[in-house]
């Protein structure tokens, strides 16, 4: 199995943007050759435009189908034959519709078992392609028993949305115990399975500002996120908060987390943003395949230059290798367990540690300032 090298199924993404620059900087170097076998979901006659204007040197293999893929090469499945305009920078309908049209090949063939997983380049929503995200697109045209999660991974973050892309008036009107309990389980599973942490311990973010204050400033907390997260303790998942999001974040307590849970867009997607020199990867959770994609737009302002950075697009193909691996060494003992022949004692230290908050360096030297006056 080790010897096997993983079928990594790449998505071109919005012609018009940065996706051929990303893949041709990714694959520039030999290694990445040794570690997987690219199949690139594309144009071969787009790819050679932004080669000849990247004045990059990138050998690609065209085949007629990702079964006819080699190892130790770059293939290249066209998703289209006809020609298309290329306006680099400029998002507009055909080179939206174009990278779409590549990720529903690539689709198509991961159904027939034509690769192991998919890594996607940028999709842009605009005015001139309106797009609801390649995430919720995929999760739609993939055979799954739940909806996906949205996972950003970055260094030192691993936060989950439990609203999808909302206007902020929807998100409270949207959000329920039972989306808070089926998000952070999510959560929970893939931690376990994907990144292989065997009891993670998982941190959920309030609404309101200051966790509500008590019901002063919503009672969303209370009536909502609270319940939840009780729940999912008797279910055996350490769950803890709700936090209020600019103290958890301010004060370092996500460093203490494996996981956290986002009620909404911008409350992850900022701290995931500022915390890290990365950009990070979008991880879509909870499908019977895995996806990654970098964390980014598609670019228009840099697209052509040579100046964008393929890092975010190279840890997104890292960690879908390493999310593929940790999946069969996940399964292959849990498919016989043991019954279990003793019920474990809960232990309830961890939810003492956790409920109470921490103290800042200033309380700190105040305290022991304190204690110096009294002695």
């Amino acid at each position: 199995m080790e010897d096997k090298k993983i079928r990594v199924g790449i998505t071109h993404g919005d012609t018009n943007g940065v996706g051929y620059e990303l893949i041709f900087k990714t694959f520039s170097e030999p290694a990445m050759l040794e570690l997987c076998t690219p199949i690139i979901y594309g144009s071969p006659k787009v790819a050679a435009y932004h080669r000849n204007a990247l004045e990059m040197e990138c050998n690609f293999t065209i085949v007629n189908s990702a079964a006819e893929a080699r190892d130790g090469r770059i293939n290249m499945v066209a998703a289209f034959d006809e020609e298309i305009k290329v306006s680099l920078g400029t998002p507009t309908e055909e080179s939206g519709t174009a990278g779409l049209r590549a990720l529903d090949l690539a689709l198509e063939d991961y159904r027939n078992g034509m690769f192991d997983v998919l890594v996607t380049a940028p999709i842009s929503n605009s005015e001139a392609f309106q797009f609801s995200g390649q995430s919720r697109y995929i999760e739609d045209h993939t055979d799954s028993f739940g909806k996906g999660l949205t996972i950003l991974v970055n260094e030192k973050l691993r936060i989950a949305l439990a609203t999808r892309n909302l206007p902020l008036r929807q998100v409270t009107e949207s959000l329920t115990p039972e989306t808070v309990k089926e998000k952070t389980t999510a959560l929970h599973a893939s931690l376990k399975r994907d990144f292989r942490i065997s009891n993670p311990r998982i941190a959920v973010l309030a609404i309101n500002p200051k966790a509500g204050e008590n019901g002063l400033l919503g009672s969303e907390e209370q009536d909502i996120i609270a319940p939840a997260i009780k729940e999912l303790e008797e279910n055996g998942i350490q769950a803890y908060g709700p936090y209020a999001a600019d103290e958890f974040f301010g004060q370092g307590y996500y460093a203490d987390f494996d996981g956290v849970v986002a009620m909404y867009y911008d409350q992850a997607f900022m701290p995931f943003r500022s915390l890290s020199d990365e950009e990070g990867i979008n991880y879509t959770a909870g499908l019977p395949m895995v996806r990654t994609a970098p964390a980014t737009g598609c670019s228009f302002d840099i697209a052509g230059q040579g100046v964008a950075d393929e890092q975010p697009f190279r840890h997104a193909l890292y960690l879908a290798i390493d999310i593929h691996r940790n999946r069969i060494t996940y399964d292959e003992p849990m498919g016989n367990p043991l019954k279990k022949l003793y019920r474990e004692r809960r232990d309830e230290s961890e939810k003492v540690r956790f409920a109470i908050p921490k103290k800042t360096a200033r309380e700190d030297d105040k305290q022991n300032k304190n204690a110096q006056e009294q002695a």
